[in-house]
């Protein structure tokens, strides 16, 4: 019953996320390292120069390293560079994704001595450095999401590009459920630049709990993860690109990690009774949940699966009694009514897990649960993101590290009313409804 839960917040680092400013400052190239030098492209001798703002030109081109460049290969007198640019067809997509993408190109260039190659590499690998790239990732991939298309995905968007960066990497094929939390738990960290799943958001969940359930926990949710979409859902993919304005494809989300754009994330705490767990996505009761584990036999439909049972679920209609107190953000007090505290315990909510290792989450007391709302109620939707589908646009204004959870409940509703609703979900147009109550909350019990 939700009525015995208690959730609360904590936080972590991402990778993607994308803001301009997310990496690490570049190096300043000083005036005396700006180097020009003869190399033959295409059989013509041209000056290429590398400039303070750390881009490469020749004849009328340039490259943009930090943008563009991904990595670089020598080969004799030859450098290689491996680059990525926009296309507005074709190229490197996530299954299934339309818009933009990004073409893979190689530019060569042949310098005249070896001294020329020696310089002219060191600089550019210092530069690349400086921008803060991971150097050595552990990837998971689950063969098992979605429409089973993850290591497609993997072989045909991640991993050229991922090659093309020179970036080392582990990869692990999840074999069955929770599986990557058990690797999460006893991964050697300090192998590695960052943690990616190539999956939808189950995978990147039992991550976040396998990490909080280490013994150095506090320095193990500090190492940064990245996700790619290949699973049902990807709202957690979805809500960092669209955040930017990139579509969520396998190629944007694997070009962010690449270039280490980072992003803060909170992280809520959920225990109930004996069990402690912890979410990045979302919490749902009542329909929502219903349409999510009971479509699971449906699994073979990909994302229609979800579509396809909301419509069995909303005309077999179910009610779900209970009551949830909470503690509203700043700004949102009036929503719910008091809580009546007389005959509760007025003291720390303790949870019964046994603690071994890990994070215990926050102390919180029954006295701070001031706002309550009454049941029955069709849905109550946690969201801490706001997507929970690349279709489903849940929490419209919920942010990534605001500190908040958005709150989504529906207490009454026609059926076609309720499936008129279903159908604004993908524009978060749901939430102006009448029948919805749509505010942003600290905690939840």
């Amino acid at each position: 019953m939700l009525h015995k839960q208690t959730v609360t917040l904590i936080h972590c680092k991402i990778y993607m996320g994308v803001v301009t400013n997310a990496s690490a400052a570049p190096l300043t190239l000083k005036a005396e390292d700006v180097t020009a030098v003869p190399v033959g492209v295409n059989g013509v001798i041209t000056p290429l120069t590398l400039t303070e703002e750390g881009k490469l030109l020749w004849q009328e081109n340039y490259l943009s390293i930090e943008k563009e460049v991904l990595g670089f290969s020598i080969e004799g007198k030859k450098i290689i560079f491996k680059a990525v640019e926009e296309n507005n067809g074709g190229g490197i997509c996530c299954g299934g994704n339309t818009g933009v993408t990004v073409r893979r190109r190689s530019f060569i260039f042949e310098l005249v001595s070896e001294d020329s190659m020696r310089i002219w590499s060191q600089k550019i690998q210092e530069y690349i450095d400086s921008l803060g790239r991971p150097k050595k990732l552990f990837v998971f991939v689950n063969p098992y999401g979605g429409k089973k298309s993850a290591s497609k995905i993997f072989i045909d968007s991640v991993k050229p590009l991922l090659d093309d960066a020179n970036i080392d990497y582990t990869v692990q094929e999840t074999k069955h459920q929770l599986h990557a939390k058990e690797v999460a738990k006893s991964l050697d960290i300090l192998r590695y630049d960052g943690v990616v799943c190539v999956s939808g958001d189950g995978i990147l969940v039992e991550v976040v709990n396998g990490l909080l359930e280490r013994e150095d926990w506090d320095s193990a949710i500090k190492m940064p993860l990245g996700v790619v979409p290949a699973g049902t859902g990807n709202g957690m993919a979805k809500s960092l690109l669209d955040a930017v304005g990139q579509s969520c494809t396998a190629s944007n989300a694997t070009l962010a990690i690449i270039r280490g754009h980072k992003q803060s994330l909170d992280v809520a705490t959920i225990s109930q009774g004996q069990n402690r767990f912890f979410s990045v996505l979302m919490l749902a009761w009542g329909l929502i949940a219903d349409i999510d584990i009971e479509s699971e036999k449906y699994r073979w439909m990909g994302s229609a699966r979800i579509d396809y049972y909301a419509i069995q679920r909303i005309f077999r209609l179910r009610r779900y009694n209970g009551c949830i107190k909470f503690v509203a953000a700043p700004g949102y007090e009036t929503y719910g009514e008091p809580a009546n505290l007389e005959g509760e315990i007025n003291g720390e909510v303790k949870s019964n897990f046994v603690q071994h290792k890990g994070y215990s989450g926050p102390a919180l007391h029954i006295k701070d649960f001031n706002r309550k709302i009454e049941g029955p109620f069709l849905s109550v939707w946690l969201h801490n993101v706001p997507w929970g589908g690349e279709d489903a646009l849940a929490a419209p204004d919920a942010r990534l590290s605001d500190g908040y959870l958005d709150l989504v409940v529906i207490k009454d509703c026609p059926k076609l009313t309720l499936l008129s609703l279903m159908t604004e979900i993908n524009k978060g147009g749901h939430v102006r409804s009448p029948h919805v109550l749509y505010f942003k909350i600290i905690c939840l019990h």
